[in-house]
């Protein structure tokens, strides 16, 4: 049988709770109790990052320094060890983990940390077909302060696989739930774009949900055969600046964009 995805919620001096994905499919059904709103931002500061499982040195100190003008930042391959969740629990108010490989002490997956409680967390897990590893995708959603509701996705895409049949089901799974939401959406991540396969498959999505892709001027992205594999996706709301900050503190340079929720027309 397969496994149900989970995720884990840390929130400093309290328990960690575990979270599954809702038996409701629709998002305006919350399965959480309503946290506090947004604060009423002049813009939404996003990082996303790959952190590569902190298995490089200054990952903390980078992790510190872009974590002080984010509001909410979108970590894959973030592995569960002790420094990293002193760090988030002590400077956000909830974090959400998608536990994707298993290792013994510390799994690794998807994780958000934002500034407020999410009122809706949707956890979601694929099976890469040919190595049998996970990777993990979290829909969380957060009130704004108009009374509109803000869904955030931090995915991790499939890596290895013969076919684009996977590919798709996964970002197929996200849709689902982006495609009911009424109001601003923002999706960031490692998305493993390594393909023209790819490529076309993740375009006909965006297409399909009416995202919008952030540009960068200066585009420092980490790149296999030539193309990029994160991205920062968006609708209902317009971008006020962009850019990639290099580090050797990972794999994958960090993204950071800045949004405004007034949509651009």
């Amino acid at each position: 049988m397969r496994k149900k995805a989970y995720a884990v919620r840390y929130v400093a001096g309290q328990p960690n709770e575990i979270i599954f994905a809702p038996e409701n499919s629709d998002p305006l059904t919350y399965c959480l109790p309503e946290g506090a709103r947004l604060p009423a931002y002049k813009t939404l500061k996003v990082l996303v990052w790959n952190i590569f499982k902190q298995q490089r040195a200054d990952w903390q100190s980078v992790l510190l320094g872009l974590g002080k003008e984010s509001h909410l930042i979108l970590l894959q391959e973030a592995q569960t060890t002790p420094e990293l969740i002193a760090y988030a629990t002590k400077h956000h108010i909830s974090v959400e983990q998608v536990p994707a490989l298993q290792f013994p002490q510390h799994p690794s997956g998807v994780m958000t940390l934002s500034g407020t409680s999410a009122v809706f967390c949707c956890p979601l897990h694929e099976r890469e077909p040919l190595l049998r590893m996970a990777k993990s995708a979290l829909i969380t959603v957060y009130p704004l302060p108009d009374g509109r509701m803000l869904m955030v996705v931090n995915i991790h895409a499939v890596n290895f696989s013969l076919g684009i049949d996977i590919y798709r089901k996964q970002l197929a799974a996200v849709g689902e739930q982006m495609r009911i939401h009424q109001g601003p959406v923002m999706m960031g991540g490692d998305f493993n774009s390594w393909s023209r396969q790819r490529m076309n498959v993740l375009y006909t999505f965006i297409r399909d949900q009416s995202l919008k892709e952030v540009r960068f001027p200066q585009d420092f992205r980490r790149t296999a055969f030539g193309r990029p594999l994160d991205f920062i996706f968006y609708r209902g709301m317009s971008i006020k600046n962009a850019r990639v900050l290099k580090t050797e503190a990972s794999d994958h340079n960090p993204l950071f964009a800045e949004f405004s929720f007034t949509e651009s027309r």
